[in-house]
C-alpha cells in the first residue's frame, strides 16, 4: 500500500510570540505532534522588522523541534502579515466560450488567477496576498456562488473577486529568514481565511459572522456571509498596547505589566464582584518604596484600551455593509480573546452576541501544551490549509524512527506554565498581606464576573514566572477580615 504520510511544519510570526508546530498528516487524519511558542523578537504588527533577531529565535526553535521529534525539517509553511493589508475589488471576464461549454473548477481558478495577475498595482513594492471569489455570472444568471456556477454552461464566464494587497518587502524578509535557516518557505498563506476555517462553524459563516483576531501587535476583522469572506480589515493595535498602558500608568517594567495582565486582567471593573476589592502588592527591588495596584484600577486601564480597539473594529464592520447581517454575532480569537468580561463589553458597546474562538477539533494531539488555546488558532489554520495541498511535505524522518513514533505511547508531559522571557520558577514563599483591621482567617474564592460564551472552555490562567513571583508579594483585600492565599 502506498505511503501517504507527510509532515507539515507551520510557522506563525506573531507580534508577541513566535510559534512552531509540526503535524503528521495521513489523508484526512491530522495529528499535531509538536507546538512551542517563544517571545517574539524582530517582529512588529505581525511583519518582520529585524531579520537577524527573528532568525536567531527561529534557529533555536527549529533545532529544538528536530531534536525532540527526530526529524529533519526541509521546508515550512508561513502565515502572511495581517497588517497592513489593503482590500480591493476586481472583475475578470471570459467570452466566446461556446454556448454549450461546461464551466469547470479549472475555469474558475483560471479566472481567479487572471483577476489577480491583471490588477494594476500602484508599484512593484506591493503584492497580492490572496483573492476570494464573491460571485459569478454566465451571462444569463447573476450573483451565482462558486459551487453553483461549476457545472453550468454558458458562452460567458464572469467573476467578481476581493483582492488583498500587502507590501512585498515583508514577504521578502520572511524568505530571507527561512533561506538563512536552510528551510525555505514552500507556501505562504493569507491567515485571515485559514484561521477562520478552523475557528468558525459552517452555520456561522453561512448566517453571517465577524471573526475578530485580537493579537499582540494588531487586531483584524474578517466578515463572512453566505459562506464567503466578504470583508477584511486590520488595525495596528492589540494586546501589546494594553501591556504598554499598564506599564506607563503603574510605572513598572513591560515584563511585569504583561504578567499582571495575564494573571488579573479583566474588562468592566463594575462587574468584577469581589475581585474589585483586591489590591496587588508590588515589592520594589530597589530603593524605591513598594507600590500597590488595585485590581479595579487595573481593569479600568484595560477597559479603556480594549474599548478603543473594539470601536475601531465596529467601524470596519459598519463600513463593510454587512453590519445588519451578522446573525451569529462576533467570534473573538487570538491571545487577548480570553480576557475576562470581554464578551460583556462587546455586547454593551455593539449589541452583538459573542463567543471565544478556540480551534475546532479537526485534528488530534497529545503532549502539545497550548495547541487548543485561542493563541494557537493561526498555527492550526496554517496546518489545515497545507493539509489540502498534497505537494506540501516539510520534513523527512528515518523509517525506524517513524515506526517508533507512531506505535509508542507518548510519556505524560509535566504541565509547565512558563511566562515569556522567564526562567524556571524558583521556590518562593508568597506572603499574604492582611489589613490591620483583619480578624479571623478565612478563604475567599476569586470571582471575575460573567464571561462571554457561557459553557465555553474556561479561561486559562497562565502561571507566574520566577521574576513575577519575586515581585508580587501578595493580595490585600481591603475592608475584609478574610485572607486570600495567592
Amino acid at each position: 500500500m502506498e505511503q501517504t504520510e507527510r509532515y507539515i511544519v507551520a510557522v506563525d510570526l506573531g507580534s508577541s510570540k513566535m510559534a512552531l508546530s509540526v503535524a503528521l498528516v495521513n489523508g484526512d487524519d491530522v495529528q499535531i505532534l509538536y507546538y512551542k511558542e517563544r517571545p517574539s523578537e524582530g517582529i512588529r504588527y505581525s511583519s518582520v522588522l529585524n531579520v537577524t533577531k527573528a532568525y536567531n529565535v527561529f534557529k533555536d526553535m527549529i533545532l529544538e523541534a528536530e531534536e525532540e521529534l527526530g526529524i529533519k525539517i526541509t521546508q515550512v509553511v508561513v502565515g502572511m502579515p495581517k497588517y497592513p493589508v489593503l482590500q480591493v475589488v476586481n472583475t475578470a471576464r471570459e467570452t466566446d466560450r461556446g454556448e454549450d461549454a461546461d464551466i469547470t473548477r479549472e475555469d474558475v481558478e483560471n479566472l481567479k488567477r487572471f483577476a489577480q495577475n491583471n490588477y494594476p498595482l500602484e508599484d512593484d513594492k506591493r503584492l497580492i496576498y490572496g483573492a476570494v471569489a464573491q460571485s459569478f455570472s454566465d451571462g444569463e444568471n447573476f450573483q451565482v456562488l462558486e459551487d453553483d456556477i461549476i457545472g453550468m454552461t454558458g458562452d460567458v464566464l464572469e467573476g467578481n473577486f476581493k483582492l488583498f494587497i500587502g507590501k512585498k518587502v515583508y514577504l521578502d524578509k520572511i524568505d530571507q529568514i527561512m533561506n538563512k535557516l536552510g528551510v525555505p518557505a514552500s507556501r505562504k498563506y493569507f491567515t485571515a481565511d485559514t484561521t477562520a476555517r478552523v475557528v468558525l462553524t459552517q452555520a456561522e459563516m453561512e448566517s453571517g459572522v465577524a471573526l475578530v483576531d485580537f493579537g499582540g501587535g494588531c487586531t483584524s476583522v474578517s466578515i463572512y456571509y453566505g459562506n464567503i469572506m466578504r470583508h477584511y480589515s486590520s488595525i495596528p493595535f492589540g494586546g501589546g498596547n494594553i501591556t504598554e498602558d499598564i506599564k506607563n500608568e503603574c510605572q513598572i517594567s513591560s515584563h511585569l505589566a504583561e504578567n499582571i495582565k495575564l494573571a488579573y486582567g479583566a474588562c468592566l471593573p463594575e462587574k468584577l464582584q469581589s475581585m474589585s476589592e483586591k489590591i496587588i502588592h508590588i515589592r520594589s527591588n530597589s530603593a524605591d518604596p513598594d507600590s500597590q495596584l488595585p485590581v479595579k484600577y487595573l481593569s479600568e486601564i484595560i477597559t479603556c484600551r480594549v474599548e478603543e480597539i473594539l470601536m475601531a473594529i465596529f467601524y470596519e464592520i459598519e463600513k463593510s455593509g454587512f453590519a445588519d447581517k451578522l446573525r451569529s454575532g462576533i467570534v473573538v480569537t487570538g491571545g487577548v480573546a480570553q480576557t475576562a468580561n470581554l464578551g460583556n463589553l462587546i455586547y454593551d458597546l455593539s449589541g452583538y452576541k459573542s463567543r471565544v474562538g478556540y480551534p475546532l477539533r479537526k485534528f488530534s494531539f497529545k503532549g502539545c501544551d497550548g495547541i487548543a488555546d485561542t493563541s494557537a488558532t493561526s498555527a492550526v489554520g496554517l496546518i489545515m490549509a497545507a493539509k489540502e495541498d498534497l505537494g506540501v511535505a516539510c520534513a523527512i524522518v528515518s523509517s525506524d524512527y517513524a515506526s517508533v513514533l507512531l506505535n509508542a505511547e507518548a510519556e505524560p508531559q509535566p504541565e509547565v506554565n512558563e511566562m515569556p522571557g522567564t526562567v524556571e520558577p524558583a521556590e518562593v514563599v508568597v506572603e499574604t498581606v492582611k489589613p490591620k483591621e483583619a480578624g479571623n482567617k478565612g478563604e475567599d474564592k476569586k470571582t471575575e464576573g460573567n464571561k462571554s460564551g457561557e459553557g465555553e472552555k474556561p479561561k486559562k490562567r497562565m502561571g507566574w514566572g520566577d521574576g513575577f513571583m519575586r515581585t508580587i508579594v501578595g493580595i490585600v483585600k481591603s475592608g475584609s477580615d478574610e485572607d486570600d492565599r495567592a
